[in-house]
């Protein structure tokens, strides 16, 4: 692959190989963090949060033969940016409510929470609250496929698979062979909300 080559889409700074050698690293570091694999659970959060964590989950079978719980997070009514205005139509596009999977207990466990680009932490916040209505695990921990910066609260990731450094106005995009029929991370020119 040519690193950050140029597409019709954008810059390409990670082809679907390059996914696959993230992940497969993400993929180690849990393994080596968490001694206990059996009390672990993946928890992706929509939208690409969710075919990560089906991968990782994967990949930690492969390598560890244990195959971790594995659920799914919607978000939507914790999230600080979706208002209902006095019967008002919303000032910008509102997210799609989607199903949340959690088949297994959360006491005990640590929670991996899985999605695919970490900018400002408020999705993040906002999948903690969203988590704890389901229980009180006894460990939250987050991965991400690329983290951008800019963050607004204090949230780190315990695994990252790329540090790339983008401006405010710059947007990354991670599309997912499960939706988007192709691997690859874009870094577009375009504005993009603070999520």
């Amino acid at each position: 692959m040519q690193q950050h080559a140029v597409t019709p889409g954008g810059r390409l700074l990670l082809d679907g190989e390059a996914i696959g050698r993230t992940l497969s690293r993400i993929a180690h570091e849990i393994i080596e963090r968490n001694d206990d694999l059996g009390a672990v659970a993946l928890v992706g959060i929509h939208t690409r949060g969710v075919p990560l964590s089906q991968r990782l989950r994967r990949l930690i079978e492969e390598r560890a033969g244990i195959e971790l719980e594995l659920g799914q997070l919607d978000i939507t009514f914790h999230r600080d940016d979706v208002h209902v205005r006095e019967g008002n139509a919303p000032r910008r596009r509102q997210p799609v409510v989607r199903d949340t999977k959690l088949d297994f207990e959360l006491e005990g466990r640590t929670v991996i929470l899985v999605d695919d680009v970490l900018y400002t932490g408020r999705t993040i916040r906002a999948a903690i609250d969203a988590l704890l209505e389901y229980g009180r695990p006894a460990r939250v921990q987050l991965a991400v496929l690329a983290d951008r910066g800019h963050r607004e609260l204090p949230i780190r990731p315990d695994y990252v698979g790329k540090n790339l450094p983008t401006a405010r106005e710059e947007r990354v995009q991670v599309q997912l062979v499960e939706i988007d029929e192709v691997d690859q991370v874009l870094l577009l020119g375009e504005s993009e909300e603070r999520t």
